[in-house]
């Protein structure tokens, strides 16, 4: 059965420019949503600070991995099935080392291989460092999800969906590949999903636009679905999640 990740969205954290909450706030907005993925019956959540913008290129503040790693380890003890950890805009090595110390269970990276020109600048794939310090910290078993061709990017120079995926998982070693369309929200085009299935025998995700009424366009053979805008309420990206739209969802990936 395809997998469905549903997001957490964290509020603006304690440092980010639009932050007005504590730590606690924090926790208890982040609890609220992954309860709801968990009775909608989501098979593993992820955890992203996706409303600290502007994103930094690189390099998040010790302050977002400290409220990060916090609440992390908090959703771990009240959340029984997987959890990722997703620093934006490209910090792998904030999130290894936040999957490392709460318990998580593997990241998302949006720049794993290759360079992409986006919003925040050019950024440069570093999957070398993210390797070499997933071995250092004895993790192993933390899965590295890398998207391929991002979203809110573009590639400098031409590369085919099939040379992304393969640079990904031969080159950069992920372990699964993530698909996504243009754009938060913005759904993936079905031919790239099968393309990147072709290319690989790792597992593939699509990682935006996923709605009820387009899901069985990408799985099979997509492994599975990362969902979050469409999972609020109203499918409104700054609303809570929506239980109901959570089994509607995953009724739909059950048929």
């Amino acid at each position: 059965m395809a997998r469905l990740i549903g997001v957490v969205h964290l509020p603006p954290l304690p440092g980010s420019p639009r932050s007005h909450q504590g730590l606690d706030e924090c926790l208890a907005w982040a609890r609220r949503d992954a309860r709801a993925l968990l009775e909608g019956g989501a098979d593993g959540v992820i955890i992203e600070n996706f409303h600290d913008v502007p994103f930094f290129s690189d390099s998040v503040p010790s302050i977002t991995v400290a409220a990060m790693t916090a609440i992390c380890r908090e959703l771990r003890a009240d959340i029984p099935v997987e959890i990722g950890v997703n620093v934006l805009r490209n910090d792998a090595s904030a999130a290894l080392a936040i999957a490392v110390a709460s318990g998580a269970d593997f990241i998302r990276v949006n720049v794993h291989s290759g360079a992409m020109l986006t919003d925040q600048g050019i950024i440069t794939g570093r999957a070398a460092e993210t390797l070499r310090l997933r071995r250092a910290l004895n993790a192993e078993h933390i899965r590295i999800l890398a998207d391929v061709l991002v979203k809110h990017a573009v590639p400098l120079g031409s590369q085919s969906m099939e040379q992304a995926v393969a640079d990904a998982v031969e080159r950069g070693l992920a372990d699964a590949v993530i698909v996504t369309g243009t754009a938060t929200g913005s759904a993936a085009l079905p031919e790239d999903v099968r393309r990147a299935v072709a290319a690989t025998s790792a597992p593939v995700y699509v990682g935006s636009g996923i709605s009820d009424a387009n899901v069985t366009d990408y799985v099979p053979p997509a492994a599975g679905v990362i969902v979050g805008s469409w999972l609020k309420v109203d499918g409104l990206v700054a609303n809570p999640v929506d239980v109901a739209r959570v089994r509607a969802l995953r009724w739909r990936l059950s048929e």
